[in-house]
């Protein structure tokens, strides 16, 4: 699964990676710990080209009778096409979701110890997109819309497996444009892009255990842990 990471770019960098077609400046704090239930920033294609949204993090399907707390914060690449939850986002509202990095835990090898997370990256890259998917959800009885999204996840690849069977979809970026593209239904074609991604171009460290609390959010949180 997929359930903190990490965006500190800043705007520019952002809006030169994805193409993000907009004239004004973009709010820009960096971000080193992002929980689930969180607002965060999601790259659509809109009406005048490609838009960064703020968006709940935990997808609440527009049929679902009530919103709740978190939501499904990721989705299994395997059955998207098929899970009702996922099924139609899949086909018409794909988005990308900017990171710098993301946390993963492994198993607490002895009794008495606590996980321990790691910090994944990809090498000599600051900012890549994770495969997302969005959703809208109306609330009858105020009339508020509530926009969500989630992540999706696929198999390990051979530097993650020693940590968690799963991984977030990271895209190519040779993908965006097909990922984003609304005309694009074809959800065949769209599952060949959710793969893992490569092992030999990605690094990881261990790091501390602060980031197991969603409230802490300071640049020490990704230092490897044998500098701190």
């Amino acid at each position: 699964m997929c359930g903190r990471f990490a965006n500190r770019v800043k705007p520019e960098q952002i809006k030169k990676e994805f193409k993000v077609s907009t004239s004004g400046a973009l709010a820009f704090e960096p971000r080193y710990n992002i929980a689930p239930a969180q607002i965060i920033d999601a790259v659509l294609d809109g009406q005048e080209g490609r838009i960064l949204a703020p968006l709940k993090w935990g997808l609440v399907p527009s049929w679902a009778k009530e919103a709740t707390a978190n939501g499904m914060i990721n989705a299994r690449s395997e059955t998207i096409s098929e899970k009702p939850s996922f099924r139609e986002a899949f086909k018409k509202r794909r988005c990308i979701i900017p990171a710098s990095g993301f946390y993963e835990w492994q198993a607490a090898r002895g009794k008495g110890t606590a996980k321990q997370p790691f910090y994944f990256y990809l090498n000599g890259r600051e900012v890549f997109g994770f495969a997302g998917l969005w959703e809208e959800w109306l609330d009858k009885t105020t009339g508020e819309l509530l926009e969500t999204c989630t992540i999706i996840t696929a198999q390990a690849n051979k530097l993650l497996k020693p940590v968690h069977d799963r991984m977030p979809v990271i895209l190519h970026r040779e993908d965006y444009d097909e990922w984003l593209d609304k005309n694009v239904k074809d959800t065949a074609r769209l599952e060949k892009l959710l793969l893992p991604y490569p092992a030999d171009e990605m690094s990881s460290h261990a790091v501390s255990r602060s980031v197991n609390v969603p409230d802490t959010d300071t640049a020490e949180l990704i230092v490897p842990l044998n500098s701190l």
